[in-house]
């Protein structure tokens, strides 16, 4: 079994390219302007299959859209490729980005390089598995409850969800409306953490001036504060014990080689971060503006999808929507049926958000688990679908989160952890993330142990 499904590569466009790249370092390698102007020159990218790159297909794992071509750029392709990076092709994502597990009835499932009988995640999980198995240097994702963070973890590969509103949204497809704009993030996904920094820049264009990524980070002045577990969620899974070990190992090298001194809090209603994220998702915005409920958008170039009808044709093999969408579409019905509940959950969001701003403040990281566990097999998310809340409660609150891989455990599967400051301070993040790369190793080659 291979690692990646048949999605569309752009493979005798990118040598067509980068012969061109070439012409331009012969004829001009005395041009001093050159890495100004192209920070990316050459270098090989993949995009998210859910993002407009033009010429290839912009499905999300929806068989309604799989005749779609996209005819333009998404904003960030568009950056990417005027920065003088080559996009090889799109990488398969989760049915509609909305689920854990890369696998849809367009392109079929995703294998994680380090063993292929676990997932890669999701929604970006294409683009975890082919970073980590060396497919291209540096990947596009998108972010609204750990999209990037989740295959980045699964994949022992840096992923940067940004501060919201930094980076643009644009061209890609299921995109956020109402409330759910606050929540959405597009970022970057690379094996090495210098390139995070990199490609933050060039994807948020403008919008880079509301960050703080010229001002010099000193890492002895940073507060750090340590959270090994939600507060035990009887929604989630507990964290496993290798994934609390790599943590601790974190918090004692800061300790024992930066001379600083970890704080470790409990911040009660990290426990209802499932529960707060539903219903922020499913909020009204400040214009009072609906979300678009899930089961419109898988009826996307179709008819009307009745979630229950499509459960029963699931059980025939009659659907063509995954298991975990027709789920997705008949819990969003049940979040309707209780409005004051929600109000409360969103009320205890808000005042989450503000706990967390002020605990961090100017200064802070907040060390916290990816996941509760290391890659699942696949299937098994179904048993267990609200582990994603440890990274989905950072998208209702908006701060910045990096992923940070930490070596493999005594499985071979990736480890990690998840970096978090206030926002616009992602600065802070993306530095202790170099600093922990150097320490830990960083990317692993599959196969390589």
């Amino acid at each position: 079994p291979s690692i990646l499904p048949a999605v569309p590569c752009r493979f005798e466009e990118a040598l067509r390219e980068a012969r061109q790249v070439d012409q331009l370092l012969l004829e001009g390698p005395g041009d001093d302007h050159l890495e100004e102007k192209f920070p990316l020159l050459g270098v090989p990218i993949t995009v998210k299959e859910a993002f407009s790159l033009h010429g290839m297909p912009n499905t999300s794992g929806l068989v309604n859209r799989r005749n779609v071509i996209a005819t333009s750029d998404a904003t960030v392709v568009s950056r990417l490729k005027q920065a003088g990076a080559i996009p090889l092709g799109v990488t398969n994502c989760s049915e509609l980005c909305m689920w854990y597990e890369s696998s849809n009835k367009v392109y079929g499932r995703t294998n994680n390089p380090y063993d292929l009988q676990r997932i890669v995640g999701g929604s970006s999980g294409g683009e975890g598995g082919g970073l980590a198995a060396a497919c291209s240097v540096i990947g596009v994702g998108s972010d609204i409850g750990g999209s990037i963070r989740m295959p980045a973890f699964f994949n022992g590969v840096f992923g940067h969800k940004p501060t919201t509103g930094v980076v643009p949204n644009d061209g890609q497809f299921p995109n956020a409306q109402g409330a759910r704009t606050s929540f959405l993030c597009t970022g970057p996904m690379c094996r090495y953490a210098e390139d995070l920094e990199l490609m933050l820049r060039v994807m948020a264009g403008p919008g880079v001036n509301k960050l703080k990524l010229n001002e010099e980070v000193s890492l002895e002045k940073i507060k750090f504060h340590c959270m090994d577990h939600d507060g035990g969620s009887v929604f989630v899974s507990p964290v496993d014990k290798e994934i609390l070990q790599a943590q601790k190992k974190v918090v004692e090298h800061l300790e024992s080689e930066l001379g600083v001194q970890v704080q470790h809090v409990a911040i009660h209603k990290m426990k209802y971060s499932f529960q707060i994220w539903s219903a922020m998702m499913s909020s009204k915005d400040s214009d009072e503006e609906e979300v678009q409920w899930f089961s419109d958008l898988l009826a996307d170039h179709g008819k009307p999808v009745w979630p229950l009808w499509e459960l029963v044709k699931w059980l025939v093999g009659m659907s063509s929507h995954t298991l975990p969408a027709i789920a997705l579409g008949l819990t969003e019905k049940l979040m309707k049926l209780n409005p004051s509940g929600n109000a409360k959950l969103v009320s205890m969001g808000k005042s989450l958000q503000e706990e967390m701003e002020a605990l961090l403040g100017p200064d802070g990281v907040l060390l916290y688990p990816s996941h509760p566990t290391t890659a699942p097999r696949h299937h098994s998310p179904i048993c267990m679908p609200f582990n994603f809340a440890y990274t989905a409660i950072f998208n209702v609150l908006g701060l910045p989160v990096t992923q940070c891989p930490l070596g493999l455990s005594s499985e071979g599967l990736p480890l990690g952890i998840q970096l978090v400051a206030a926002s616009y301070n992602d600065h802070l993040t993306l530095a202790v993330a170099r600093y922990l790369e150097k320490a830990f190793g960083g990317w692993v080659l599959p196969g390589k142990v």
